[in-house]
């Protein structure tokens, strides 16, 4: 192994892939969700090099934080190909933020090609308002006009991706006094609005103002989207009223929202009917009157309306016609990503009230199924559960139907939801099936995992983990395995579970399926556990075997035997290549603060190297431990209840030597007589006598050796009460050498092979060169031995034994037990 550390602070480790960047280096990307850029909690991407060149831990940022630091909102790193994704990335929006979530997409070579936010949506204060001051000599006091001014600005949510405002203040002429974009801040539009002074003026010329502000000030700095404002502020009836009409409708064709307000002040002094004045203010506010036009009886009195003016303004936008304006603000996307074909899937669980959802980014556009899509299996009555829809997203592959996609909801009615779906680039997403957990509170579908165990391309099983699952009060946690059929059904077909005492594991917490780790043509998995050993972690390795994962795990990797304060290994695993180019795929496995590479060994024996003696001669000795398993399936008629598999037999034996030789080529030779089998009791069965009733026959053949052999035969009644019988087997040589010598052994279908037992006996050697009996069982309950011609039912039951006899001395007598169970 190899530790690259990096600061805990920041959750060095929370996330790790392999990566071959463009010019065939091998990096290491590891994940720091609490990253600081300045003086922003962003979070970052560290790559690290592998070169053996490097100092220190050869870690270096990507930078990807510097994307959103106009938030100081937390960005969580998670990588699919080289996407980071920040799924609490906010913006503000009025008075609130919304963590819609955002991700980066980076190319081979770690430069920033473009920003992924399917969620993201304008805020509803994405507005372009421009302010159309009357600034005539009838305007009295000034200063009441500019304290509305001031006062009506620092209600606008000035800032990027909400208000701009601009300002022209009219009289006989009209004047810029600053632009849409000018500043960026309400500190900024108000300081330079307490600067605005009275521009005067014999004439109110209104038309021209609201045409300046139309044709110019909306096209200084405007932007495309954003909602177009007016507000006109005038105190008497305009000189250019002849104009008015053709500068209405101008406006109504550019789209802009007009709010006026009548001042009465100059009116009221004098003691002049409004009557005509007003009808012209509100001829220039939009439709409907009661929301756009105001009136005050002075200048005094503009402030009694900022509130009000400004709750019209910002409920301009309100829900949208399809219903799901509001519905994405939360959504947090990026929580989860997958790739696919057309694009990347999404997972969002902040959506439509933490439900959840699951979007999809193409290079057309986003697609966003609507919220009706989801409500069979995520009813309304449950909306207050949160089922963090899009908490895990993935896809499995049907070998009639394609690909189908997989999202996971831990939450859902507090047990857990999987849901497989397909999702069109038009929107309509049509669940297909679900998968529920059993546990609540075991967060059942928070990790995921398809498994194409024979590598056809064809997903085999889903893996769906609970890693918060109880088992003796405490979370062990546990990984559900699913058969994938071609009808689109999932199977339960077990599950993996560890024992590991009394602590709490989080077994599951994270799913790898790796390439074939130990050769047999077969992928492997790996799942983390990263609260074994008081919070330390582990790692667990599982082979499969013909389309099938083997529920006992092959190894264990524990933090604790790798190097003193590692914390949370196995939070985080990824293993698809061959980081150090020898030939073996190597594991990549998170913890806090570390980063940790594992390399696959594998030490080949060489067998030109003589370590041992045994038999007066050199070779090449190792010790190895053995264990089997022997699991049977009953056959019994289809009136009987059908049982539980049981497991017949558990063995472990040891093996001192296993000795190599070149006869006459490479073949390696099992010495029997030192395996001392451990015998394990049999499991209680059904009666024998609803199997057996009839004897059984047995027969003993002698081995062939140059051509001649011979045969001797005993008959064997086997009683219904026992479940063992032991078939002896007497083999002897008369005078000469045997070489190859072979031994066949036929039986019954209610018999399974349970071991073999050799009894040796030297009668007399008279030759130096005499060696000690050494065999091999070559094959069993399988594939008839060349040259035999047997049916295919009895191949099944056919058990082939070399005896290997290197120069048997005179007169050597072979006993074999042979031991069989009754089924």
């Amino acid at each position: 192994h190899r530790i690259i550390k990096g600061p805990k602070q920041a959750q060095f480790g929370y996330t790790v892939q392999q990566h071959v960047a463009a010019g065939g280096e091998k990096w290491l990307l590891v994940g720091a969700p609490y990253e600081m850029n300045g003086p922003y909690q962003t979070g970052d991407v560290y790559k690290c090099s592998l070169s053996k060149r490097t100092n220190g831990n050869g870690c270096s940022k990507l930078n990807l934080g510097i994307v959103s630091l106009n938030t100081t909102q937390l960005l969580l790193t998670v990588t699919v190909t080289i996407l980071a994704c920040g799924p609490l990335w906010s913006y503000e929006c009025g008075s609130s933020y919304y963590s819609t979530g955002i991700c980066s997409r980076v190319n081979a070579s770690f430069k920033f090609s473009r920003t992924i936010a399917p969620a993201f949506q304008r805020c509803e204060t994405y507005m372009d308002i421009v302010i159309v001051l009357d600034g005539s000599n009838s305007i009295y006091p000034w200063y009441e006009v500019q304290a509305f001014l001031i006062n009506i600005l620092q209600k606008f949510y000035i800032g990027p991706g909400q208000i701009q405002v601009g300002v022209v203040q009219y009289g006989e002429k009209v004047v810029h006094e600053f632009k849409l974009s000018d500043y960026k801040s309400v500190e900024q539009v108000v300081k330079r609005a307490h600067s605005i002074d009275q521009r005067g003026g014999e004439e109110t010329n209104t038309a021209l103002g609201i045409n300046v502000a139309r044709s110019q000030a909306f096209k200084q700095g405007g932007r495309r989207g954003a909602k177009k404002v007016m507000i006109v502020i005038t105190d008497g009836e305009s000189h250019d009223s002849v104009d008015l009409q053709q500068a209405i409708e101008d406006s109504e064709k550019d789209g802009i929202t007009r709010y006026a307000i009548a001042v009465l002040g100059y009116y009221n002094r004098r003691g002049i009917n409004p009557e005509a004045f007003l009808n012209e203010i509100k001829y220039i506010a939009s439709d409907p009157d009661d929301k756009h036009f105001f009136n005050v009886t002075d200048e005094s009195a503009l402030k009694d309306i900022v509130d009000a003016l400004g709750e019209r303004i910002f409920s301009l936008e309100g829900t949208s016609k399809n219903g799901t304006a509001f519905g994405l603000q939360m959504s947090q996307a990026g929580f989860s990503t997958h790739n696919v074909e057309d694009g990347i899937l999404v997972g969002a669980v902040g959506a439509y009230d933490w439900n959840g959802a699951v979007l999809k980014e193409t290079r057309q556009g986003k697609v966003v199924p609507p919220k009706s899509s989801y409500t069979e299996e995520f009813p309304e009555e449950l909306k207050n559960h949160g089922a963090y829809l899009g908490y895990t997203v993935t896809s499995v592959v049907s070998a009639k139907n394609g690909r189908l996609l997989v999202a996971g909801a831990p939450r859902f009615n507090h047990t857990g939801k999987v849901i497989i779906f397909t999702l069109k680039n038009s929107g309509n997403l049509t669940i297909l099936h679900s998968l529920k957990g059993q546990q609540i509170g075991s967060y059942y579908g928070s990790e995921i995992a398809p498994m194409d165990i024979d590598g056809n391309g064809i997903t085999d099983n889903l893996l769906v983990a609970a890693p918060m699952f109880f088992s003796g009060g405490l979370e062990k946690g546990k990984v559900y395995i699913y058969r994938v059929t071609e009808q689109n059904r999932f199977i339960l077909e077990g599950s993996l579970e560890i024992y590991n005492g009394g602590q709490n594991a989080r077994f599951g917490s994270s799913l790898a399926p790796v390439p074939d780790l130990n050769g047999d043509g077969f992928n492997d998995l790996v799942v983390g556990a990263p609260l074994e050993d008081d919070h330390k972690g582990a790692i667990y390795v599982f082979f499969s075997q013909h389309n099938r994962i083997l529920r006992k795990y092959k190894q264990r990797i524990a933090a604790a035997d790798l190097a003193p304060g590692l914390q949370y290994f196995g939070r985080s695993i990824h293993g698809t290549m061959d980081m150090n180019d020898d030939g073996l795929v190597d594991l990549a496995v998170g913890s806090l603060g570390a980063a940790v590479l594992l390399w696959l060994v594998f030490d080949p024996i060489n067998i030109f190297v003589k370590d041992c003696q045994r038999g007066g001669k050199d070779v090449t000795c190792m010790s190895a431990i053995v264990c089997f398993n022997i699991t049977a399936r009953t056959a019994i008629s289809p009136t009987q209840e059908i049982g539980k598999p049981a497991k017949i037999i558990h063995c472990c034996g040891s093996i001192p030597y296993i000795m190599f030789g070149i006869f006459p080529q490479l073949i390696f030779y099992l010495l029997y007589y030192y395996l001392q089998f451990t015998l394990c009791s049999l499991p209680s069965c059904l009666p024998a006598s609803q199997f057996c009733a009839q004897p059984v026959q047995s027969r003993g053949a002698f081995c062939q050796h140059q051509g001649e052999h011979g045969s001797a035969e005993s008959l064997r009644v086997l009683e219904a009460n026992r479940r063992r019988m032991v078939v002896d087997v007497r083999l002897e040589n008369k005078g000469e050498n045997a070489y190859s010598a072979r031994l066949n052994i036929t039986y019954t279908p209610n018999l399974r092979f349970s071991s073999l037992i050799v009894k040796v006996r030297y009668h007399e050697c008279k030759t130096s060169q005499a060696s000690p009996h050494k065999y091999v069982i070559r094959k069993s309950n399988s594939n008839c031995s060349k040259g035999k011609k047997l049916s295919p039912e009895l191949c099944r039951y056919f058990l082939l034994i070399d005896c290997t006899f290197l120069r048997f001395c005179n007169d050597y007598i072979i006993l074999y037990f042979i031991i069989f169970d009754m089924l």
